[in-house]
């Protein structure tokens, strides 16, 4: 019966979220303290009061979540709760795995935020404004969307970014490219191919200039070997090796983040149980439409770390 913690990626942010965590326990108002400090401005206040399309930026979302995350597990930490004899794995979709590493001590949460701001603030700047896209695929088999970014992406570049489950593929590149490839796909008979509002072609070739400076900024970090393996969005295999993990990371940079076959791994590696903790519920939602016969639970308000308690400890 085993129990693996899942940590949120990009877009599950919301204006407001961890504040009860932090009223609720000293521990968890602490972590959002640590965070405000290591990045020097007060990143709870955009947390908690806004406004959206701030919070929203990709430099103040990515360690916003991580932060919110790790005030979950000091929160089940405060009443007696350890990582170590509960959780088999851990992982993060995309920044999420930078969450899921912090909670299970590979870098101090000051850390993990420095690193998440150079990360969001790199991979902004990798392409510039308007050059690059993404668009979400939903229902066409994996090998025709595949063909579709290789008819359109001629010398360019279009590449499956996330493979979230559920029949959802997203893919990535320069804009024309998108463009084309998602039209490529609505013709191959897929449900629906919609252009998403985002900053930059994330996940793919095109952040190789962001996946040079995470590759320095990681190595100026002291790093340990986490708590419990981490099983990498790049991989989809555990490590609990510090080099390994830090290879992987700068990987996922330009990688596909692998969430379906990450969720079908756990699920055959005797994971019957899928916590996500953090902010709101898109993983779990993504775990139940991957496989059904894996629990799962979300860890993102004081009452679910009750409800949690209750089972974990």
């Amino acid at each position: 019966m085993a129990v693996a913690f899942t940590f949120p990626g990009q877009g599950s942010q919301a204006v407001g979220m961890g504040k009860d965590l932090a009223d609720a326990f000293p521990e968890a108002r602490k972590v959002f303290e640590e965070v405000d400090d290591a990045l020097g401005e007060k990143l709870s206040k955009l947390i908690w009061e806004g406004p959206e399309e701030t919070l929203t930026l990709t430099a103040n979302a990515q360690p916003a979540l991580m932060a919110v995350s790790l005030a979950a597990i000091r929160a089940l930490e405060a009443r007696g709760f350890s990582l170590k004899d509960k959780v088999s794995y851990v992982a993060g979709h995309s920044l999420g795995e930078y969450s899921a590493l912090a909670a299970a001590g590979f870098v101090p949460v000051a850390d993990a935020a420095r690193l998440l701001r150079v990360r969001g603030n790199a991979m902004q700047a990798a392409v510039p404004a308007g050059e690059g896209a993404m668009a979400a695929i939903i229902g066409l088999e994996q090998a025709d969307v595949e063909a579709a970014c290789a008819e359109a992406a001629q010398s360019s570049v279009c590449q499956i970014a996330n493979d979230n489950g559920g029949g959802q593929l997203v893919i990535s590149g320069a804009r024309a490219a998108v463009e084309l490839a998602a039209k490529l796909c609505t013709e191959k008979g897929a449900k629906r191919a919609l252009m998403l509002q985002v900053s930059a072609p994330f996940h793919s070739a095109l952040m190789a200039p962001a996946a040079a400076i995470m590759r320095e900024a990681l190595a100026g970090v002291a790093k340990n070997a986490p708590l419990v393996p981490v099983v990498s969005n790049v991989s989809v295999t555990p490590t609990s090796d510090p080099d390994e993990i830090a290879r992987r990371l700068v990987e996922q940079v330009t990688g596909r983040v692998r969430w379906r076959e990450t969720v079908e791994w756990f699920g055959t590696n005797g994971v019957t149980t899928l916590y996500e903790v953090g902010a709101g519920k898109v993983l779990s939602g993504l775990a139940r439409r991957i496989n059904r016969d894996v629990a799962t639970a979300a860890v993102g308000t004081a009452a679910d770390v009750e409800a949690a308690l209750a089972v974990l400890a």
